[in-house]
């Protein structure tokens, strides 16, 4: 539906001409995000550049009914930036990129929506600070996004995930007004805890404007190995095992031998293309002889559960190369077939070991190549199939076994996602996780925020 002449020129009166994107060449770069979903494209795109912008363009779209579909750099997996509606209109926010304050004394940030999480990180790093979540993506992924998806990482394991680290936030509601939210205290109790409401909220109920981070003292001591296994089992094992032992890594990440030899290939990192499984682990505290001891005894379980070989990393060389190689295993495995479809199953971290063994048997079931690695630690896997979606009869398959994927989480008492996200790829299973009861008290919860249900039309509870 096209967007009225008079109304596009109200919005270039607000942020200025050279904002507003109306050429279908422009607008086709908002019409998908890193899901294997049809794009679609909005009617409008605009790009506002302060907080006040951002304010009259909400209120704007919103009072002439459009849907609003807020995006950063667009690297989610679930398609929560592919806008959906007729005359949509998506609201980028990665020119709202400045960090705005970095405290020293009290240990926090405030950032803008559209600032680079890695960028953030490493302002935050020449500060002597430590901002833990890394997502995958960090490199070009916005904190906003971020923080609408909940994003995770390798280090959620013992540092957890963007919602640990919201302090609070000021949110634009549907009246273009500023709602504020959470302090720079460590302590909150004025008012609602809408900031925990608005993580993994996919845009639905209002947009970030600015948001306060946590931030924590960095590790004085740390140590990476890689321990490699002759059978997928046994690594899943190790899994369970350390855990249990009540020992909590910095990181514990899975991959197998798919992932493995995909990923030697692209980087030369020098993974065993031999092993069956590999599991990437790093310790780290505040003491290095602490470090030493949790390093000994997760190396004691490997062993005692198969490992065939253990590598400590010896340098900070090595050590960067064990990380590159896990951090390249999405792209890797991207490269290997056009089609890539990354699903995020998690369970129960001592569901590990059947949740990875339903996996290889759904690859046989259905005859297709799935390589699994992910946040083994933490219970959250990245099961990635590799395919052709030209292929209508192999594609028919893929989603078989995603459909079967899912079964296999929920009965193992897992969870859809575990930080992709629901959006639009995983709502059509949100009822057979939770009940209808659920979605209608979510429904009416995002009724009284957006009135209209225009904030991310179509997306998560619909």
């Amino acid at each position: 539906m096209p967007i009225s002449p008079a109304l596009i020129k109200e919005f270039q009166g607000v942020i200025g001409a050279e904002q507003v994107f109306t050429e279908d060449a422009d607008l086709q770069c908002y019409s998908y995000d890193a899901a294997v979903l049809t794009p679609v494209m909005p009617a409008l795109a605009i790009a506002p550049t302060t907080q006040e912008q951002l304010c009259k363009c909400v209120k704007l779209a919103y009072d002439n009914d459009m849907p609003i579909t807020v995006r950063g750099s667009g690297t989610n997996l679930s398609g929560s930036t592919i806008p959906q509606k007729a005359g949509s209109v998506v609201i980028l926010t990665n020119r709202l990129n400045r960090i705005l304050e970095i405290n020293e004394e009290d240990l926090y940030a405030v950032v803008e929506p559209g600032v680079i999480t890695a960028q953030f990180a490493a302002a935050v790093t020449a500060k002597g600070l430590f901002y833990p979540p890394d997502p995958g993506s960090q490199s070009i992924s916005t904190l906003g996004g971020n923080v609408a998806h909940n994003a995770g990482g390798l280090r959620g394991l013992k540092y957890g995930v963007t919602k640990d680290y919201i302090m609070g936030m000021e949110i634009v509601d549907f009246n273009g007004e500023l709602v504020k939210t959470g302090s720079r205290t460590v302590k909150y109790v004025t008012g609602y805890n809408m900031a925990a409401l608005m993580a993994a909220s996919e845009g639905t109920l209002g947009i970030f404007s600015n948001i306060i981070f946590k931030l924590v003292p960095p590790p004085k001591a740390s140590k990476a190995m890689l321990a490699e296994f002759d059978d997928v089992n046994k690594a899943s094992a190790s899994v369970a095992g350390i855990i249990s032992g009540h020992i909590v890594p910095c990181t514990l990440e899975f991959l197998d031998n798919n992932c493995i030899k995909y990923v030697e290939a692209d980087t030369k990192a020098g993974l065993p293309v031999d092993a069956a499984a590999i599991l990437l682990i790093e310790v780290d505290g505040g003491h290095p002889q602490l470090v030493e001891e949790d390093a000994a005894k997760v190396m004691e379980v490997c062993r005692k559960c198969g490992s065939t070989n253990i590598r400590i990393a010896q340098t900070a060389e090595e050590k960067f190369k064990i990380w590159e190689a896990r951090r390249n295993a999405l792209p890797a495995l991207a490269r290997a077939r056009p089609t890539t479809v990354l699903e995020d199953a998690t369970v129960p971290r001592s569901q590990i070991p059947a949740m990875v063994a339903a996996v290889n048997e759904i690859a046989k079931k259905y005859k297709l190549e799935i390589g699994t690695f992910g946040h083994a630690g933490d219970g959250n896997l990245h099961p990635t199939i590799l395919c052709d979606r030209r292929d209508k009869e192999e594609f028919a398959r893929v989603e078989a076994a995603v459909d079967e994927i899912f079964d296999v989480a929920l009965k193992l008492k897992g969870t859809l996602s575990g930080e992709h996200g629901i959006g639009l790829a995983k709502a059509k299973w949100m009822e057979k996780e939770t009940n209808r009861a659920t979605i209608d008290f979510n429904l009416r919860l995002r009724r009284a925020l957006d009135p209209k249900m225009l904030f991310n039309a179509g997306k998560k509870f619909v």
